[in-house]
């Protein structure tokens, strides 16, 4: 049977794919989530005419000319605005923020002014009317559109929601991210491992990338080879309320790999199993009623790049970011072997060299070794059938750093 095209793969596990009804959260919990919701001004801001500057509250007819002297009546900080008017040759002492008392239009800044006595002061350049005022409404009105639905809450969005006084915020829920990872091989970080046992590391990864593009990673732990184990981590795993399940291992073809198995008994629809593809060729796509499942291979190189190409496209999707591969050209630093039938993603470093973004791939490319994903900057995308490249022949990267 031939194996699937990673851009057919791709479209089939998003294909249906919309972001999740919205929530309401307080705003201090807001940060980085998407709108699920047009939002308007609750007040007008600011809500009166405000000094911008530190210095007096004057008449401009009074200061079109200088020097001029200026009777002192009051004083307004912010918070707490003078409740008389301004009269002709009369100033109020006024500071940034503060309401413009009645009869003034202007504010004349400090630097400009010269103290004559305790009430008096001359003022040393002429200020135009509403010089150093800022209007009722300047950055907003009540009622006025201010942020659309679709839109990620960043520090400046947060801040003008704050200030258009949303105490809370419709939000895109967070597609939560069942990790499952299987095998009697594995123990948690920490552990004393046998003569026949290994650490156990995909997961973290995996909930790493989840987290990044918008999801919430629950981990389900280490599951062994059991049909019934894991088909009780499954169960939990759709009790918990999970929007995907990913599983860590097990859905390849050997006398251990039960995942596929005890998935499809549990009512999976099996979308594609096998991808042309290297690392990630056992790739499979199912879905569980509304759950999307993915198995991903148990090779940890493998794993952490299916998650980069599949997994976090889709969680993004769900919580309704805007997501792309980071795709470039770059020209290779090393010549390169003709490529089979499936597309490569090399492990590589990449640098700015002589005007090029060159691209020189780790000479060892097992996906068992995670120290080079971690050294590596790029993957070099390497399409099915690649002739035998020269150093200096054109490619393209995926950007992984």
């Amino acid at each position: 049977m031939a194996l699937m095209p990673v851009s057919e793969a791709l479209a089939r596990l998003l294909d249906g794919a919309e972001p999740l009804l919205g929530e309401t959260v307080t705003i201090d919990k807001a940060a980085w989530r998407v709108l699920a919701a047009d939002i308007a001004a609750l007040r007008t801001q600011p809500p009166f005419d405000a000094s911008a500057m530190d210095g007096y509250a004057v008449r401009a007819a009074d200061v079109a000319s200088a020097p001029v002297r200026l009777k002192i009546i009051g004083e307004a900080p912010a918070g707490r605005g003078f409740k008389g008017q301004v009269g002709p040759g009369e100033a109020v002492r006024i500071f940034t923020g503060a309401p413009v008392p009645q009869g003034a239009d202007a504010v004349l800044i400090q630097e400009n002014t010269n103290a004559i006595s305790p009430g008096l002061i001359e003022a040393l350049e002429p200020v135009a009317a509403l010089r150093n005022i800022r209007r009722a409404g300047l950055d907003f009105r009540k009622d006025e559109p201010l942020l659309e639905a679709g839109r990620i809450l960043d520090a400046a969005a947060l801040s003008l929601a704050a200030a258009a006084n949303h105490a809370t915020l419709p939000v895109v829920r967070r597609p939560l991210v069942a990790i499952l990872a299987t095998g009697d091989e594995l123990l948690p970080p920490g552990s004393e491992t046998g003569p026949d046992q290994i650490i156990a590391s995909n997961a973290y990864g995996v909930a790493a990338i989840v987290e990044r593009t918008g999801g919430v990673p629950l981990d389900l732990g280490i599951v062994r080879d059991d049909r019934p184990a894991i088909d009780a981590a499954v169960r939990r795993a759709i009790d918990a309320g999970a929007d995907i399940i990913v599983t860590l291992g097990g859905a390849s073809v050997g006398d251990h790999d039960l995942v596929r198995e005890v998935l499809t008994s549990a009512g999976m629809s099996l979308d594609f199993w096998k991808i042309a593809m290297r690392p990630g060729k056992p790739l499979m796509f199912g879905r569980l009623g509304e759950v999307r499942v993915l198995g991903l291979p148990g090779n940890p190189v493998a794993s952490l790049v299916c998650s980069h190409l599949f997994v976090a496209p889709l969680v993004a999707r769900l919580a309704g970011r805007p997501y792309a591969v980071d795709l470039r050209e770059a020209v290779l630093g090393v010549g390169m072997n003709e490529n089979d039938q499936r597309e490569d993603y090399v492990r590589a470093r990449a640098e700015w060299r002589d005007g090029h973004f060159v691209a020189s791939p780790f000479p060892v490319q097992d996906s068992s070794m995670l120290r080079t994903l971690a050294e590596a900057n790029i993957l070099i995308v390497r399409p099915p059938f690649a002739p035998a490249s020269p150093a200096g022949s054109p490619c393209r990267v995926v950007m992984l750093r």
